[in-house]
């Protein structure tokens, strides 16, 4: 089903939307090949959709159903001068994509940022998304020249 950028709508989401979101979540790590493992994924949506202080999550909506999803989450950062903020996930079905959506998306992540006065925004892409890097590339997102790094705190691997 293909629409026009003025049919697409971001609602804040709720936990009235926690069903549709983890289906979302699911499909895109799926795609990604991550792992999922949905009671830790509802939990997590759970707790960011009850504390505004994390972030936000909106439903990105084409003709009212969900086609995608986008998380919002907050920091600070010294070196950024200040709070910071990190686009932790961003996903457009597949026949949804191309088709300005994201560029939306990520239009609503900047005016958020500017009204919450956050100094930098981060993401991540996959080195193997080229399409992506492209499309944040024009937004003005720019390489960083350092690495991402992760140390799992609240498992058996981080002993």
């Amino acid at each position: 089903m293909l629409g026009s950028p003025s049919e697409v709508s971001f609602k804040l989401a709720s936990l009235s939307d926690l069903d549709s979101l983890v289906e979302l979540m699911a499909e895109f790590y799926g795609i990604d090949r991550l792992p999922f493992e949905e009671d830790r994924a509802r939990n997590a949506l759970q707790q960011i959709l009850g504390d505004q202080s994390l972030g936000r999550v909106w439903l990105i909506e084409l003709k009212g159903s969900p086609i995608g999803y986008i998380v919002f989450t907050l920091g600070f950062s010294l070196e950024f001068h200040g709070r910071d903020a990190f686009i932790d996930e961003f996903y457009i079905r597949a026949e949804h994509q191309r088709q300005g959506f994201g560029r939306q998306a990520l239009e609503l992540i900047h005016e958020t940022c500017r009204s919450l006065q956050v100094q930098a925004l981060h993401l991540e892409v996959s080195p193997s998304n080229t399409n992506a890097q492209a499309a944040y590339r024009k937004f003005g997102f720019k390489d960083r020249e350092q690495y991402l790094m992760t140390k799992w705190i609240a498992t058996k691997e981080s002993l």
